[in-house]
């Protein structure tokens, strides 16, 4: 017979810590930024709002004044 006993409960608690934690760590990497890397971030897609804003066409109807 086998020396190495298994308890199962044991053995499922620790797999379910190991994925946890590999899962933490996926997000940490996905989805972690510093303060600094997100104000850059917000400050960067602000920038490109207004620069697709300003591009816009605005149409207006015939016989009208625009401004």
């Amino acid at each position: 017979m086998s020396d190495n006993v298994v308890r199962l409960r044991t053995f499922r608690k620790a797999k379910a810590r190991n994925e946890a934690e590999k899962r933490a760590e996926e997000n940490r990497i996905k989805f972690g930024q510093t303060k600094a890397e997100k104000q850059a971030r917000k400050a960067e897609e602000a920038r490109a709002g207004k620069a697709h804003e300003a591009g816009r066409i605005v149409l207006t109807k015939p016989g009208t004044d625009p401004h």
